[in-house]
């Protein structure tokens, strides 16, 4: 049994993790795009290539649909991979959105590739329910089994249960615990507990191997409270100066939460009629899609969220939120918002301010001193977010399409809306398995945040051989 990195080992994107059990027999686990400083040269096909032998691969297994772990499916699929693609059901509900527009943004505009892509996907893809065992028909002894993993709808991390049926047919006279099989885990990206929306990760009973992302490995987020009355702060800061609040998300995930805690804010702001009258603005077409999909799923939902709807709210769907689609409304919000006297929160597509809708709205409102920014995702290094979170507070500057803009707006950063674990978190990950693993492989994140949850693991499980692959 071998591992090999296809990428996640010298960032946080690009998670793509083949398991080889046998010479001819391998799975891989998530096939996802490189991103931004990441990225691995201004050719896009250097950094979609599918530059590994795939001859023993017999099925892909995916974590979740963000883009940077399924965004290179396509060209896998163009390298002739005919195996079976398994997801949990929403996940494979969200891949073919996911991917199409992927297709659309940076590979090619002619629908009949895109379609014929797409419809390719489909055939190959098995959506599974969450807890229960599949057979990977085609190795001997393998078996997989998703567990929610509270990350964005549908995410999941990975049992891999592999028996060598060769071993347990030469070797009769062993004892049941030689005989037994191991137990491989992939977390894929694992979700933060009290986060809004979906129930957080529960520990396996049991693993061998653990591979284990690290995004956040080094870092604490704020509890849920804090960030919910920061938001708050925020909203009632705006209806005071008339100002913007920018909010660069990601399209699945991180917007549906925002939206999910604006409606509490306002739903409690019975003595405050501008709070309750703030509009809401969404600027993305994708996220909508992703919306109704969140809607679609809402036995997925956690117990909180379940309450509200029996309360007959409707958390992802309340008065004064306003959804944009087309690019002509895009611009004409844009201008509307700088012409009047009227504060409102804009969550944009562009969760690191590198692309997407929220670009033009920094062009437009980020020399503005009652501009705020809010921060709620990981920025990447060399990515437009990464300058605003480090030069904003500093009174400094970045540059947007190549020009440059003071940052005179106020910058706010809140961890704890990531929907990653924090270093606590991942750490209980593994202390509340009943049997712990022998190995931990530590991928997806920064060196300085890989080598802090090395350091930890092996202060608090000496036992555990803790592993920092570089490929």
């Amino acid at each position: 049994m071998k591992f090999q990195h296809h990428g996640a080992v010298n960032g946080v994107t690009g998670s793509c993790h083949q398991l080889h059990l046998t010479p001819q027999n391998s799975l891989l686990v998530d096939c996802g795009l490189f991103q931004d400083a990441e990225a691995e040269g201004d050719n896009i096909e250097q950094q979609l290539a599918i530059n590994f032998d795939i001859s023993s691969i017999k099925a892909l297994l995916i974590t979740h649909s963000h883009i940077d772990h399924v965004g290179r499916i396509p060209y896998l699929l163009a390298a002739g991979f005919k195996g079976p693609i398994v997801a949990t059901e929403a996940t494979a509900a969200l891949l073919p959105l996911v991917l199409e527009d992927a297709l659309k943004v940076g590979v090619t505009r002619n629908q009949t590739l895109i379609d014929t892509c797409i419809r390719l996907l489909k055939k190959q893809l098995i959506a599974l329910p969450y807890r229960r065992w599949h057979a990977i028909d085609a190795i001997a002894g393998c078996r997989v089994k998703f567990q929610p993993a509270g990350h964005i709808l549908g995410s999941a991390y990975i049992e891999i249960d592999y028996r060598d049926p060769q071993a347990t047919t030469n070797n009769h006279a062993q004892s049941p615990a030689q005989n037994k099989s191991q137990r491989i885990i992939f977390s894929g990206d694992l979700g933060a507990p009290y986060a809004p929306l979906l129930p957080a990760p529960k520990s396996p009973y049991r693993a061998d191997i653990l591979v284990i992302e690290s995004t956040y490995g080094d870092k604490l987020h704020a509890h849920r409270r804090e960030r919910a009355t920061v938001l708050a702060t925020l909203l009632e800061q705006a209806v005071r100066d008339n100002g913007i609040v920018l909010i660069p998300a990601f399209s699945m995930g991180r917007t549906q939460e925002l939206l999910y805690e604006i409606e509490q804010i306002q739903h409690r702001a019975s003595n405050n009629e501008l709070i309750k009258q703030l509009e809401s603005i969404v600027d993305s077409p994708l996220a909508a899609k992703f919306t109704e999909k969140y809607r679609q799923f809402k036995p997925l939902w956690d117990a909180e969220a379940k309450k509200r709807l029996a309360s007959d709210r409707h958390p992802l769907d309340f008065d004064n939120l306003t959804t944009l689609d087309s690019h002509q409304q895009h611009i004409a919000c844009i201008q509307y918002l700088a012409k009047r006297k009227k504060p409102a929160v804009v969550i944009a597509a562009g969760g690191m301010c590198n692309g997407g809708r929220i670009v033009n709205y920094l062009k437009q409102f980020i020399s503005k001193p009652t501009t705020d920014i809010l921060l709620v995702g990981y920025q990447a290094k060399g990515t437009t977010g990464r300058e605003i979170q480090t030069y904003g507070p500093k009174g400094g500057y970045t540059k947007i399409d190549g020009q440059k803009y003071d940052i005179n707006a106020k910058v706010h950063t809140l961890s704890s809306y990531s929907a990653h674990a924090d270093q606590a978190n991942l750490l209980n990950f593994i202390k509340r398995m009943r049997k712990r693993p022998k190995q931990v492989r530590i991928v997806h994140g920064d060196d300085e945040a890989k080598q802090a949850l090395k350091a930890k693991i092996t202060d608090l499980f000496p036992d555990i051989d803790v592993l920092i692959p570089e490929e």
